[in-house]
């Protein structure tokens, strides 16, 4: 007779510690209110008169404040600590950008809120500009093995929680197709409610110690094993500031406007938008997953490469499409094969540098994607008031395959990491 003590052990993953889930909560409350904005900012300041240019111009402005901010929050916490105080502060921002948002149709307010709040731009639930210190606190929670898989995770529920957000901005469509842009206003509310909740969670947590550094005397082999670190670690990170602005570049081309883009070429509204946009973040979740289970088999630079090859040929597909529903397919499973592997992209950046430097990391990985990007909405901006509803994807097909090229030439070292 066997007793449970003679059965064969099964070997399981370990329990995700406390902090991970409640910041996988937080990440899930905040990605409501930015799916909702992301299909309909733009379609709301159309409906209150705005034109192309001022929109992504508006657009571009909060990407580029954003992006500063990034460089700036991020190697502070590194010096300072207290990444926990840096999200709180967020927190607080978020909540005035939302109230100020729904209080007000001014033009120059929305602008403010759209900067503050970083409106329409969609950060897949994280904490916008900064989002590297989430990273941070979870590469700190977690063994190296398991980031690509917690990573991915994480990933999968932002979109998720944008896609529930964006069927939100559907729902103004469906009910109040004729009303205007005040039904556009409760929108901002899903971001005040997420915020809450993320303020609310973030009091109740407490920030894990850094491991210690050990002091290195001047002039000792510590200290030139320092500096040669440090120094291989400064060459990855400029490969990586490289080959991000290309992504970048091709990324604010596309995202922030998608949803004016169907406006203008099919004529369809927020009842029918917001559903496609919906449908690009669930494929996006499924997406993540899938890069995840292929970062295992093959290795995280082939998993992140043939899923973006794949997406870049979708997004070529797409302005060539006769009709809304092909080309909303399209722009879904192309979500789904390049936001799928931000999760697993994230986990090569907290694998390029120890510790101490991880703020700095993630920081330059956002930056160097956000400032690029924040150009592309005024240039997409500018070739959609001419009416080059093309162009803007031929454009960024170029600058994401030069991503590719570079992504797999610089980090090819990286080809079995993140495996679990």
């Amino acid at each position: 007779m066997t007793t449970p003590d003679d059965r064969p052990a099964v070997a399981s993953r370990p329990a995700l510690p406390a902090g991970v889930i409640r910041l996988m909560t937080i990440r899930g409350a905040r990605s409501l209110g930015q799916g909702a904005l992301v299909a309909a900012f733009a379609l709301y300041l159309h409906t209150l008169g705005w034109r192309a240019a001022g929109i992504g111009a508006t657009l571009s402005a909060a990407l580029l404040v954003g992006a500063l901010l990034t460089l700036t929050v991020g190697p502070l916490s590194d010096r300072i600590g207290g990444r926990r105080r840096f999200l709180l502060v967020y927190e607080a921002l978020q909540i005035g950008a939302a109230l100020l948002a729904i209080s007000t149709t001014q033009p120059a307010a929305l602008v403010l809120a759209a900067i503050v709040g970083g409106f329409g731009r969609g950060a897949n639930g994280s904490a916008g500009p900064f989002g590297p210190l989430e990273q941070a606190w979870l590469a700190l929670l977690l063994p190296a093995a398991q980031r690509g898989r917690v990573y991915s995770w994480n990933t999968a529920i932002g979109f998720f929680g944008m896609a529930l957000g964006a069927l939100g901005a559907g729902a103004v469509g469906w009910f109040a197709p004729h009303a205007g842009a005040a039904p556009y206003r409760w929108l901002f509310g899903l971001s005040l409610l997420g915020s809450l909740v993320s303020l609310t969670v973030l009091a109740r947590m407490r920030e894990p110690a850094r491991p210690a550094r050990a002091d290195t005397p001047v002039g000792s082999r510590a200290e030139q094993i320092e500096y040669t670190e440090q120094r291989a670690e400064n060459r990855r990170l400029l490969k990586l500031v490289l080959v991000n602005s290309f992504n970048g570049l091709g990324i604010g081309m596309i995202g922030p406007l998608i949803a004016y883009w169907f406006l203008l070429k099919f004529a369809h509204g927020p009842g029918s938008i917001g559903p496609a946009i919906a449908a690009s973040f669930a494929v996006g979740a499924a997406g993540s997953l899938l890069a995840g289970a292929l970062v295992r088999r093959h290795g995280l630079i082939r998993a992140v490469v043939w899923m973006r090859l794949a997406g870049l040929l979708l997004m070529l597909a797409i302005p060539f499409s006769p009709w809304f529903g092909l080309a909303a397919v399209l722009y879904a499973l192309r979500a789904g094969m390049n936001q799928g592997t931000a999760g697993v992209r994230q986990a090569l950046v907290a694998g390029l540098t120890r510790d101490h430097r991880r703020g700095l990391a993630a920081s330059l990985q956002n930056v160097s994607i956000q400032i690029p990007r924040a150009i592309g909405p005024l240039i997409a901006g500018l070739l959609l008031h001419a009416g080059m509803l093309t162009a803007p994807f031929v454009l960024a097909a170029i600058f994401q395959g030069a991503y590719l090229l570079l992504y797999a030439h610089f980090f090819r070292d990286f080809a079995s990491s993140g495996a679990d």
